[in-house]
């Protein structure tokens, strides 16, 4: 039987992100379509996501979690902070190995955005395989660099690479 006077563990739900921003002042341009994706990503980050900042967890923090995303000098800095604001961790990564597949999947979008107006669906059915492709290795790639640092769920590294690539848009 569990002792009522110790406080309970926390719980796996506990250990997610609760709410986003993205650094507007990163952002240049962003045409609606994009709008729409950056929408999307933080609505079914919020919704459904796995996100254990190790660190910050060692000394104590249970979450869940306010992250920040920005894009400075060239790397990604997430800042995670407790719901009231308070500032855990931020974690700085390079974006170097990112640069090809963030341009890859900005060019396969543009050909989604492209083909969802005038193409067959055979047609668009492929490039979105394509573009789900560029896409999951993007996500496998975050889920790498965070190893270590973050835990997250491939689904979760597949929003935030969306959203980083939001930061990266320019006009």
């Amino acid at each position: 039987m569990p002792d009522s006077s110790s406080p309970p563990a926390p719980a796996d739900g506990d250990y997610r992100i609760a709410h986003v921003d993205l650094d507007e002042a990163t952002i240049i341009w962003r045409n609606a379509d994009i709008e729409q994706e950056r929408r999307v990503a933080i609505f079914d980050l919020i919704e459904e996501n796995s996100f254990k900042p190790l660190r910050a967890v060692e000394r104590g923090a249970s979450g869940p979690f306010r992250l920040t995303l920005a894009v400075v000098d060239g790397r990604l800095a997430m800042r995670i902070a407790d719901m009231e604001g308070e500032l855990l961790e931020e974690l700085v990564l390079g974006l170097a190995r990112f640069r090809r597949p963030i341009r890859d999947y900005f060019a396969i979008c543009d050909s989604y955005y492209q083909a969802i107006r005038k193409a067959t669906p055979s047609e668009i059915e492929t490039i979105d395989m394509a573009r789900r492709g560029i896409h999951n290795g993007a996500a496998e790639l975050l889920v790498e660099r965070l190893e270590g640092k973050i835990e997250t769920d491939f689904a979760t590294a597949r929003r935030l690479f969306t959203l980083i690539c939001v930061l990266h848009i320019k006009g």
